[in-house]
Order: C-alpha cells, then sequence, then structure tokens
C-alpha cells in the first residue's frame, strides 16, 4: 500500500517526503499490521477506523474519508481514508491509509496556522462514504476541492490514497483466499496475541515504582507563557499506566494535541521497548492505560486548534514518558531528541507556473545520545519518520531556491556520548509568499542524561533582500518578498554520560 501510494503521489510532501502511512485491521476494527511508516499517524489510527465503523453496513467498493481530530484524525492535514475488504459476501477486515496533504484550506497556505478554532485550520471532513458500491460521490469530491488552495494536486494524492486503498483490498483478499477466511482471522487474533505477550514481558523487566516526570513546551505561540506536560508513569507487574494529571490547560491556539495523538505518543514510547522483530498491532497497546485529564494540553476539547499538537506537543508528550522512564532504565533510555518537528507551511501565487502553489515541510535534527553511543545527525526524531525532500524536487514544483542545506556542527550535547548535530536550512524566495513556521526548542534545549549537556536550541532567522537580518519567534506567521531568506537551525540532541576531562 505504501510503495503504491509514494510512486503516485502528486505533492512532494507525500511522493518525496513519504509523509504517509498504511495499515490493515481485523473486522472489529482492531489493528492487525502496520508498515514502517509515520508514528503519530499510525497509533492514532485504529481511532479513525473505529469512527468509520457507525457507517456500516459496508459494501465491497466503499471507502470512507475523513480528517477531522474530534472523530478519529490528528490534525487536518492529515486526511484518512478507510476501506472494508470483501471476500464474497463476508467482511475480512479494513486496510487504512493517512496522509498528510500539503494544503486543506482554512486561514494561512500549508493550513498549519496559529489558529484559536478548528474551522480556521482546514476543511472538517466528518467520517463519510467517498466511495459507494465503487463509485466515486464527485459532489463530495468537489466540495474538498473547492476548499484547498492547490485542488489539482490534492485530487492527484486523493487518487493516490484510493489507489493504495485498492492494493491494500487486493492483497488482503490474496491472504484470505490462500489460508481460507476462518484461518486468517485466527492468525489475525494470534498475531495480536504475541505481540501483548511479548510488550508484557517487556514491560514485567521494568521495576515496579512510580516515575514522574516534567517538561515543558517553549509557549503556545501567543504568550511567552512556558507550558508544562507531567506525567507519572506506574509500573505494577505487566501493565503500564501513564498519567498525565497536572499537565497545562488547553490554550486559545493550535498546541492543543486530541486524545488520539497523546495515546500514539505512549504507544510509541512503549514500541521502542520492544525488540524489532515484534509485530506493531492491537495486542502492544493492551498492557498500556491511560489517564488524559479533559481540557488539557494532552485531551484537548472542540473547538480548540489542534494542528501543532499533532508535531510538536506529541513530540514532548515523547520526552517527558521517556524522562520518567529513564529513571527505571538508565541503561536503556536516550537523552532528549531535537523535541521538534520545525514546521515550515507557506503559499502564494506562483508567477512561473502560473497557479497558487502551497508547501509543507518539517526538518530534521540532533537525536539524542544514549548509553550505547552518540545521537545520529541530521535526522528525523521520534513522532516523524519522513525523508529528506530533494532540494531538485522542490526547486522543481516551487518558486524558491534552497540555497543552503547542511549539518549544524557542534549543536549537539556534551557527554560520554554526544548528542546528534542538527541541521540549517535556508530558503531564498522567488515569489511573494505567506509562511508560517510552528518550531519548539527555541527557548528550552533538549536535555541531557546522567550528567550529559544539554543540546543547542534551535534558531529561525529572517534575512531580508535588503541586508537586515531578524531573529523569529519559534511560532508565527510572515509575508516575505523575493529576494528574502527563511534560514532554520535545528536543535541538537541531549548528551548522555559525564563528558570525559579536558
Amino acid at each position: 500500500m505504501g510503495v503504491a501510494l509514494g510512486r503516485t503521489a502528486l505533492s512532494p510532501n507525500i511522493k518525496e517526503r513519504r509523509d504517509y502511512s498504511c495499515a490493515v485491521f481485523d473486522p472489529q476494527g482492531r489493528l492487525v499490521a502496520q508498515a514502517a511508516h509515520i508514528p503519530v499517524h499510525l497509533g492514532a489510527m485504529p481511532t479513525a477506523v473505529a469512527a468509520a465503523l457507525p457507517l456500516a453496513p459496508f459494501r465491497p467498493g466503499d471507502v470512507v474519508i475523513l480528517n477531522d481530530p474530534y472523530l478519529g484524525g490528528t490534525h487536518l492535514p492529515d486526511i484518512t481514508m478507510v476501506s472494508p475488504v470483501f471476500v464474497g459476501r463476508r467482511l475480512a477486515g479494513f486496510v487504512a491509509s493517512r496522509a498528510h496533504h500539503a494544503d486543506v484550506g482554512g486561514m494561512a497556505p500549508g493550513s498549519m496556522p496559529l489558529a484559536q478554532e478548528l474551522w480556521q485550520e482546514g476543511v472538517i471532513i466528518p467520517p463519510l462514504k467517498l466511495c459507494e458500491g465503487g463509485r466515486l460521490n464527485r459532489g463530495v469530491l468537489s466540495l474538498l476541492l473547492r476548499n484547498v488552495r492547490t485542488p489539482e494536486e490534492r485530487q492527484g494524492d486523493l487518487d493516490a490514497q484510493m489507489a493504495a486503498q485498492r492494493i491494500g483490498e487486493a492483497r488482503l483478499q490474496e491472504i484470505c483466499q490462500r489460508y481460507g477466511l476462518r484461518r486468517a482471522w485466527l492468525l489475525m487474533a494470534a498475531l495480536q496475541d504475541y505481540a501483548e505477550r511479548m510488550t508484557r514481558a517487556a514491560i514485567a523487566r521494568i521495576p515496579d515504582g512510580d516515575y514522574q516526570f516534567e517538561d515543558c513546551l517553549d509557549d503556545d505561540g501567543v504568550t511567552d507563557e512556558p507550558l508544562p506536560i507531567r506525567v507519572r508513569v506506574s509500573v505494577r507487574g505487566d501493565s503500564l499506566h501513564c498519567d498525565f494529571t497536572g499537565t497545562a490547560a488547553e490554550r486559545p491556539s493550535s498546541i492543543n494535541a486530541v486524545a488520539a495523538v497523546t495515546r500514539s505518543a505512549v504507544y510509541y514510547v512503549v514500541r521502542c521497548l520492544l525488540e524489532e522483530s515484534v509485530p506493531a498491532n492491537e495486542g502492544c497497546f493492551r498492557p498500556v492505560s491511560l489517564t488524559l485529564p479533559e481540557g488539557t494540553l494532552v485531551n484537548v476539547r472542540p473547538p480548540r486548534a489542534v494542528s501543532a499538537g499533532n508535531v510538536e506537543t506529541s513530540q514532548r508528550i515523547v520526552d517527558v514518558v521517556l524522562g520518567a522512564l529513564a529513571q527505571a532504565l538508565p541503561e536503556l533510555v536516550p537523552a532528549a531528541s531535537q523535541g521538534t518537528m520545525n514546521n515550515v507551511a507557506l503559499g502564494g501565487w506562483d508567477p512561473y507556473r502560473g497557479r497558487p502553489f502551497a508547501y509543507y515541510e518539517t526538518v530534521g535534527g540532533g537525536a539524542g545520545a544514549g548509553p550505547l553511543g552518540p545521537g545520529l545527525s541530521a535526522v528525523h526524531t521520534h513522532m516523524t519518520n519522513t525523508m529528506n525532500t530533494p532540494v531538485e524536487a522542490l526547486e522543481l514544483a516551487y518558486p524558491f531556491r534552497v540555497s543552503e542545506y547542511r549539518v549544524r556542527r557542534g549543536s549537539g550535547g556534551l557527554g560520554r556520548h554526544r548528542g546528534g548535530d542538527g541541521i540549517v536550512r535556508t530558503w531564498e524566495f522567488l515569489a511573494p509568499a505567506v509562511v508560517t513556521i510552528v518550531t519548539e526548542r527555541r527557548r528550552l534545549p533538549p536535555w541531557g542524561l546522567q550528567g550529559g549537556g544539554p543540546g543547542q536550541r534551535g534558531r529561525n532567522l529572517l534575512r531580508r533582500a535588503s541586508g537586515e537580518t531578524v531573529e523569529l519567534p519559534g511560532k508565527g506567521q510572515f509575508q516575505l518578498s523575493p529576494g528574502d531568506q527563511l534560514v532554520l537551525e535545528t536543535p541538537g540532541g541531549g548528551g548522555w554520560g559525564e563528558p570525559p576531562p579536558p
């Protein structure tokens, strides 16, 4: 499914950067298998499938589409498709894909604005059938495309997702025909039970106890106030519970995370405790429970905006859960990685191609060092798993140049093992554009562990064509002119262990 989606997509964000995920579910909507795609998508996708189930009865050829974060989505640019798979007249299971679309409307190009309400972030799609019995609902598709800035690109990416759905249906049908439907169901259940046993065994190796940790988001983009996220991780035997009581209240900005995103971040950390060979499915989730106080940054109430919660708050949730577990597993848990996705969303009118354009990208940084060695440099970490968008692909598609792209040497934290270094990336604009940046770790650096030093904080700069250089805040929206340059210096990872003497 993922190969089909990546090869047939139109936008660089999906085709080159591979900002998408695919998974398979049983007839009850339980996760059976997932690809090695985007952690923040995959842990939350079961919620999307659950949101699609009330649209039953299903028929062969049905495709459900949705992006509402409060009804199974994560943030509006992530559009999910869910398809029932039939063998004869019997429902064999579901296949699902989720892809980040570079623009879904809203108050700013790229649909990652500093908004206060969900409606300002883009078109909201509740669970509905885009295809019924194999017939496309052209009225729904026309409505969606009329509400985005780049309808041709969105059409191409939606077509690619539907192609991935068809591939998934065909492959799952092949498996069920090969083994027989009843045996296929038994094997799905056995795979989930095996993952549960392996997860419980990994949790049982953690010493019983309560482990607390707190870290903060820099700000919410409206005020300069740091926003604490607190967790108490309780380990009892082969079960693990995360209680986020004490976390900051929801904010009038987009930094809020829906509960599905928080669950996804916690599941990701638990998955990191397992051997690579353990399949990631519903069984991995069963030993894990959460307390998510309503009306906080980790369980926001509608209609708050949430676009940055998916990309930034999810990273800090990972940091605090890892920080808590480091107390129980000091020989295993690494220092903090860069702790941000360094989001850049922009758009405007492309005078060279005579059409609107919208672009979105996340930029890598430094990984935290660990007990076994230094952190990697210039990589995406934790809740993002995307690739680099090649400079050539960007300059082919958009009216800007990438004039600088290099490792930010020396930005990793000191220690027995050094943190990984961040990245410096510079965009030079050839046409006017509205730019939104949503970044973290510009005020509070990624922490080190066991005596290791923090990674360097990130920095955002604007170099005007006039020669003036301005330091930008971590979150903001700006109007750029031809000749202006946007510079992102991303954070390094934290160091691990006491540095050797000079």
